[in-house]
């Protein structure tokens, strides 16, 4: 599977962001209300007022394309609302005395200052595009139109920007145009983002484009038109004053939105280690020990993130056998010792992934992973099956509690499997991995009909 690796906007950017915006409003609070105030209440009350600002305000959202007067509007809204806020916090705690002009001080020295700092990072980032070529994405463009050509223009005269143009596909001549050979160029130039001029293309032509992108994982963005295109959810944005929509929007390549799901897979998986494998694994290793001759984990080479390969751990559940990386559990499968088949059958035997989630392999909701060999097969045949690797494997996910766990007995399994997977990578939130781990919890309980 060649051509998998794209690029990303980095993930440690904007959680830097938060910390030193959030450095700078406490600590300047402290110096300017130490005599009037208790500072752990007001550390508490600020940074919490901050992130419920931020989020609906959109204050992050600054991307390579962003221009300066978008990031101004910004920073000009976001003062509005946190000086609303400074004044409500003097009017609740009436006994504090904080006279208005320290209040207008504060606020005006900590947005000079948060601004600086915004500003900065936005041409420092611009700069390290332009001098020395780093955090930059190749592209191509299918279609040749006007807007096509603006969209050339501004990749070439805007580097700090760091997109890198490296072709424009025709579509004049629909008659002679070989997408196999557009395809096999994007492999092998490792092209990263690919850009698409509806009106250029037939809708067939469209289809196997979008086929090509999920299948490959690349980024794929439209130039609209008046044509209409599927029905998703699409994200509109503008590079300078072009129009892009991308086809697929996916929350986990939000960088906060990856710290905070990263943080509960932390949390969660050490919460587990500790408070249950600590104890239960010395208890499963002599059970599995004493009714057959073996290891007491077993070690399996799985696709995950951007389809690498990583060792997936679970307790032994089988006879030490040859198939065992090659051949599925299926039904009364002779293979599965006693102890196995409980612990199967129960989720016991899939506990220790929780050490692969602490590793950062897995997640603990997420698509989840197959065998190497199953993953090559289906990525062949069944269509957008490549989607599941834009984020990270899981332990469970929506498609295992929504009825697709277990053996894969005919197409129409792994169909319904992607077609959930794709629909948690695209609607994700962390709300809807507790509801998951939820249901799974309650469905180990209960047993479920393919836990064999």
């Amino acid at each position: 599977m060649p051509g998998l690796k794209h690029g990303r906007y980095s993930g440690y950017i904007r959680p830097i962001s938060y910390l030193i915006d959030l450095s700078i409003i406490n600590g300047l609070g402290v110096f300017y209300f130490f005599k009037y105030i208790d500072p752990l209440l007001f550390i508490t009350f600020f940074t919490l007022a901050w992130l419920v600002l931020s989020f609906p305000s959109k204050f992050y959202e600054v991307y390579r394309y962003t221009r300066e007067v978008t990031i101004l509007s910004l920073i000009i809204r976001q003062l509005v609302l946190f000086t609303l806020i400074v004044f409500a916090f003097s009017g609740l705690f009436t006994d504090l005395d904080i006279k208005p002009n320290r209040v207008f001080k504060y606020v005006f020295t900590a947005f000079f200052l948060i601004a600086g700092f915004k500003f900065a990072l936005y041409y420092l980032l611009q700069k390290y595009r332009t001098a020395f070529g780093g955090n930059y994405r190749r592209t191509v463009i299918f279609g040749e139109n006007k807007k096509t050509r603006a969209l050339e223009d501004f990749f070439n005269k805007n580097p700090e920007y760091g997109y890198i143009y490296k072709k424009t596909f025709s579509f004049s001549d629909k008659k002679h145009v070989d997408l196999d050979a557009y395809f096999k160029y994007i492999k092998e130039e490792d092209i990263d983002e690919i850009y698409c001029a509806i009106s250029e293309l037939s809708n067939s032509q469209i289809s196997d484009v979008v086929d090509f992108a999920d299948n490959n994982l690349k980024i794929l963005k439209f130039l609209p038109d008046n044509k209409e295109i599927y029905s998703k959810k699409l994200k509109y944005e503008y590079y300078d004053y072009i129009p892009i929509l991308s086809l697929r929007n996916i929350p986990l390549e939000d960088s906060i939105n990856l710290v905070i799901k990263r943080s509960f897979d932390i949390l969660f998986s050490s919460m587990v280690i500790i408070f249950i494998l600590s104890w239960l694994t010395p208890i499963i290793a002599i059970l599995i020990k004493l009714e057959s001759k073996g290891p007491v984990f077993f070690k399996q080479s799985r696709n995950g993130f951007n389809y690498k390969e990583f060792d997936c751990y679970k307790f032994r559940s089988m006879m030490p056998n040859k198939d065992a990386h090659l051949q599925q559990a299926t039904k009364d499968d002779m293979r599965v010792t006693k102890v196995g088949r409980f612990i199967r059958k129960t989720s016991i035997d899939e506990l220790p992934q929780f050490f692969n989630v602490l590793f950062g392999d897995m997640s603990v909701v997420g698509p989840r992973p197959h065998m190497v060999s199953h993953t090559n097969m289906y990525a062949k045949k069944i269509d957008k099956f490549m989607v599941r690797h834009f984020v990270k494997p899981g332990i469970t996910g929506l498609a295992q509690t929504s009825g697709f766990r277990g053996e894969v007995e005919t197409d129409k399994d792994i169909i319904g499997r992607v077609k959930f997977d794709i629909f948690y990578i695209e609607n994700w939130s962390i709300f809807l991995d507790l509801k998951i781990i939820y249901k799974t919890f309650i469905n180990a309980i209960k047993g479920e009909e393919k836990a064999y």
